[in-house]
C-alpha cells in the first residue's frame, strides 16, 4: 500500500509542478486560457490527491514532523510555496510582481523535491 501511495504522490507532485509552470507561462502570456474550468479545478484536484497521499503515507510509516524536522521543513516550504503561487497567479498587483512571485514558487517547489530526496531540510539539494 505504502509503495502505491508513493507512485501517486511523486506522479501528483510531477502533473502539479508541470501545472503550475504551465498555468504561469499562461499567465505572464496574458492567455485568456488561464481563466477556463480546467485551468481552475486540475490543479485542487491533483493537490488534494498529492497532500492525501502525503498524509497517508506519513501516518503508514508512523512519522510526524516534530520527529522528522525534513518533514516539517518540507511542510513549511509548501505553505511558502502556496503563498508564492496565489502571488503569482492572481494576488500579484503587476506584472513584474508576479513574474518575480512565480520564479521564486519555482525556486521553493525545487527545494521541496530535494528536501523530499535527500531527507534533509539543511540544503534540500
Amino acid at each position: 500500500m505504502y509503495a502505491t501511495l508513493k507512485t501517486i504522490h511523486i506522479a501528483c507532485v510531477i502533473a502539479s509542478g508541470a501545472g503550475f509552470v504551465l498555468r504561469g507561462a499562461l499567465m505572464l502570456a496574458g492567455s485568456p486560457l488561464l481563466a477556463t474550468r480546467m485551468a481552475r479545478v486540475a490543479p485542487h484536484v491533483i493537490d488534494t490527491i498529492l497532500l492525501a497521499a502525503g498524509v497517508a503515507m506519513a501516518v503508514i510509516a508512523h512519522i510526524s514532523p516534530i520527529a522528522q524536522p525534513w518533514l516539517g521543513t518540507k511542510i513549511a516550504a509548501l505553505l511558502v510555496y502556496i503563498v508564492l503561487g496565489s502571488i503569482a497567479l492572481k494576488r500579484g498587483r503587476t506584472r513584474a510582481i508576479r513574474a518575480t512571485a512565480f520564479a521564486a514558487a519555482i525556486g521553493t517547489y525545487a527545494y521541496i523535491v530535494g528536501v523530499a530526496l535527500t531527507r534533509s531540510r539543511a540544503l534540500g539539494w
